[in-house]
């Protein structure tokens, strides 16, 4: 499939704000547009991630920005599919300019969210598995976070220490990004002396819920370069992912694994399908990767999506930590804007986020968070319900 471009990007500051959504989106298409150095009105399609936190306007969100920008006519979608709406949005964007529909398109995701954990909408719902983990077990996010960590310690060894360095490491980036709702240093003291959440994690391992938004300008190559842009970053690839059965992983918001009794289990999980979708899409490979953005829920996840993006074997990832590869000037950064730990949840924001972060990242432009001589990027996300999502990014 033909690559596109990234003509620009934007973003809105994460934190709390407590301001309608719609505010965070407009600031951050114009930042886009503005950095795209294109008009509104030159946009032929707007692609909204959706909110299903802010009433309808966050259910059509793709109308409810081009509204707020200006009703002109463009065309327009809006797309959910939990944490990996953006990369949908994005996906639908990709789809509009390769069959010819357009030009030039606008994505954007926008949230405020509420404070505490994210929970179910109002309502008796005992068809729905996300309102029976809440009302029936009371298994908040964390819960899940925690099963994870704890099967990473009884699998591979993993210490409540590798867990904490990985919120040091990615504090250390984080200082550097202005966009950041958490910009502050920590140290390892500073991790063991918060409280425990779900063991074996602790708040400072576990994200919060943000508010904030992020916008990417894209469009064909052909557009790109009669802007006179010749060497754009460009999108290669996008996976959106949906597990094969049986799946063995128990993952938000299901109560239980697939029974793999009767079945021969798959060669490869759910999320390491995710990364080989887009390494084979875009022709590379994991050794071809020089930085990613990976969805860090909890800090234990992002040791996770190194195995299962193929950074390394199943088992090695603290070895890649504490060695220093995925720290900025290491061998493959992973979360050099500091991840969702330092930023927060703002759901329909955060895939569209990564994918600004690595534009910065290969565009030589994210100052002194810079991977140097980045060339080749990739996004790892997850959304309820089997939403795997993956953007590959390269110039």
């Amino acid at each position: 499939m033909e690559d596109i471009a990234i003509l620009g990007v934007g973003m809105h500051p994460w934190g709390k704000w407590g301001r309608n959504f719609v505010e965070y989106g407009t600031f951050a298409a114009r930042k886009a547009l503005e950095d795209a150095q294109i008009e509104w009105s030159e946009v032929g399609f707007i692609s909204g991630a959706i909110t299903v936190r802010c009433g309808y306007p966050g259910y059509v969100a793709g109308s409810t920005m081009a509204r707020a920008l200006g009703f002109n006519g463009t065309q327009v979608a809006s797309s959910y599919a939990a944490c990996a709406s953006g990369a949908t949005a994005l996906s639908v964007a990709r789809g509009q300019i390769l069959s010819g529909a357009c030009d030039v398109a606008l994505v954007v995701g926008a949230d405020t969210t509420p404070d505490g954990f994210l929970a179910p909408n109002d309502g008796v719902r005992t068809d729905d598995t996300d309102w029976l983990r809440f009302h029936m077990v009371g298994a908040t996010n964390p819960v899940y976070f925690g099963l994870h960590a704890r099967r990473r310690m009884e699998m591979y060894g993993a210490t409540h220490e590798d867990f904490a360095l990985v919120k040091v490491k990615n504090s250390k980036h984080a200082v550097f990004n202005e966009n950041a709702r958490f910009n502050k240093e920590y140290e390892l003291e500073d991790i063991y002396a918060s409280p425990v959440v779900s063991d074996p994690l602790r708040l400072l391992e576990i994200c919060t819920t943000s508010d904030g938004g992020a916008a990417v300008v894209v469009s064909s190559l052909d557009y790109a370069k009669s802007l006179g842009v010749d060497d754009p970053v460009r999108i290669s690839a996008i996976a959106l992912n949906t597990p094969t059965y049986p799946d063995p992983l128990i993952d938000l918001p299901y109560l239980a694994t697939d029974s793999s009794a009767n079945t021969v289990p798959n060669e490869i999980g759910f999320k390491e399908s995710i990364g080989k979708h887009v390494y084979e899409e875009a022709g590379v490979g994991p050794e071809d990767v020089d930085v990613a953005e990976v969805y860090d829920l909890a800090s234990s996840m992002e040791l996770d999506w190194y195995e299962q993006l193929g950074f390394c074997q199943p088992g090695e990832a603290e070895i890649l930590l504490r060695d220093g590869s995925t720290s900025i000037g290491g061998r493959i950064p992973v979360n050099p804007s500091g991840g969702l730990g330092a930023f927060g949840e703002a759901v329909p924001a955060q895939a569209i986020a990564q994918v600004c972060e690595l534009n910065w990242q290969l565009a030589q432009r994210a100052g002194k968070r810079q991977v140097k001589g980045a060339r080749i990027g990739i996004t790892a996300n997850q959304g309820l319900f089997g939403h795997g999502s993956s953007v590959l990014l390269r110039r």
